[in-house]
């Protein structure tokens, strides 16, 4: 009786390679150039200004980004995460009131340099569908964290929710012209001012 050959082991699956870390080393470069682009020239700057700023060439820049959209989403996120970082390095190195106030003007620069961006991701491309959410995930918890501690220390009022604040910050930083920049500081001073009203008041009693 002839015996069977026995089965064929089923090959073990390769692993999955990670990025090198010279392919890793040229997206950070472009985003970083296109960043630096963005905003001096705007987000239709020719791409080819992007690749020499960061010493690539064209292709190098196309393999990583195909489209103009991909690149403008990966900018916007990349600010994005470093932004909401911040929150917990101010967090660790100041008081809570004063972490909060940083930040606050922090997120402040973030908008002022990220216009070009905004009208952008309005332009309906569904390559951005994703982005106000991702703005929403990564600063609303960033902020919620500052106002929770400097509520705690009663520096400011308790009643301030973290997306009411954003969006206030968000319409004073609409302004424009040579002293845009410094008008916006004072009205987030002022912001401040008012977050601070009441923060060691007692609540007040319930009607009988």
């Amino acid at each position: 009786m002839t015996q069977a050959p026995p089965k064929a082991q089923p090959e073990n699956p390769l692993p999955q390679r990670r990025p090198r870390a010279d392919s890793q080393r040229n997206e950070e470069a472009v985003l970083e150039a296109a960043k630096c682009v963005f905003a001096t020239s705007g987000v239709d700057a020719p791409v080819r200004e992007i690749a020499a700023r960061a010493g690539l060439g064209i292709g190098t820049l196309y393999r990583h980004f195909p489209n103009r959209s991909d690149l403008i989403a990966a900018v916007f996120r990349r600010e994005v995460d470093a932004c909401a970082e911040e929150a917990q390095r101010l967090a660790a190195e100041h008081p809570p009131g004063e972490a909060l106030m940083r930040w606050l003007h922090r997120y402040t620069a973030f908008i002022a340099t990220k216009r070009g961006l905004a009208a952008a991701l309005h332009s309906g491309d569904p390559a951005f569908d994703a982005l106000p959410a991702y703005f929403q995930a990564h600063f609303e918890p960033a902020l919620g964290a500052l106002l929770a501690a400097a509520t705690a220390t009663h520096e400011i009022r308790p009643d301030v929710a973290p997306y009411d604040l954003l969006r206030a910050i968000g319409n004073l930083s609409t302004a424009s012209g040579a002293d845009g920049a410094d008008h916006t500081r004072r009205m987030v001073g002022l912001l401040l001012d008012g977050l601070r009203y009441g923060a060691g008041a007692p609540p007040p009693k319930a009607a009988p």
